[in-house]
């Protein structure tokens, strides 16, 4: 008996989550993004849009430029690598900007009722436009990174970041299930 109760007790909280799995987002400053997606745009960060890249051996600058050493990066290609991690945070801070601001005025056109079939058919069109820009900008970097490495460099990359079969990330995580 006992069991059934406590069971009970913990499925009520997990079963009343799963029907309002949304709860507490209405306080959000913008509804559609967390605080940490609102701080990741303004920042110029990638939040995964660039995976197709990532998972694939095209890695990123900003991971390029915190391995460095691990990578044996020559000064050329750390200049270079740099450099593009400078002008990615340029280039994508005013895109993610202008996303929180699109995504703004969604949000305040549903809270104030103004919604119409075409400013929701407008406002969502530039929404998908400005995402698109960001992710094909996010790509393109991870593109000029990896044409600055070599082969073994790629490897090495791909092996630190734990996305090879031997890489310590995977050896560690294949010993905890075992």
């Amino acid at each position: 008996m006992k069991s059934v109760v406590l069971v009970t007790a913990l499925l009520v909280p997990v079963l009343a989550w799963a029907q309002t799995p949304y709860a507490g987002m209405q306080s959000r400053q913008v509804k559609a993004l967390s605080e940490q997606q609102i701080a990741d745009l303004q920042a110029g960060r990638g939040m995964g849009l660039a995976l197709a890249a990532e998972l694939n051996g095209y890695p990123g600058p900003s991971h390029v430029v915190e391995l460095a050493d691990q990578l044996g990066l020559t000064a050329e290609q750390r200049s270079k690598v740099q450099e593009m991690f400078s002008a990615m945070k340029t280039e994508t801070t005013p895109i993610g900007n202008r996303l929180i601001e699109q995504e703004s005025d969604l949000d305040r056109q549903f809270a104030e009722r103004t919604i119409t079939a075409e400013s929701l058919r407008s406002t969502t069109a530039a929404i998908s436009t400005t995402q698109g820009q960001l992710r094909q900008t996010h790509l393109k970097y991870h593109l000029l990174t990896a044409a600055v490495l070599d082969k073994a460099q790629l490897e090495k990359y791909a092996e630190l970041r734990g996305y090879t079969a031997e890489s310590p990330a995977k050896q560690h995580d294949h010993q905890r299930h075992h």
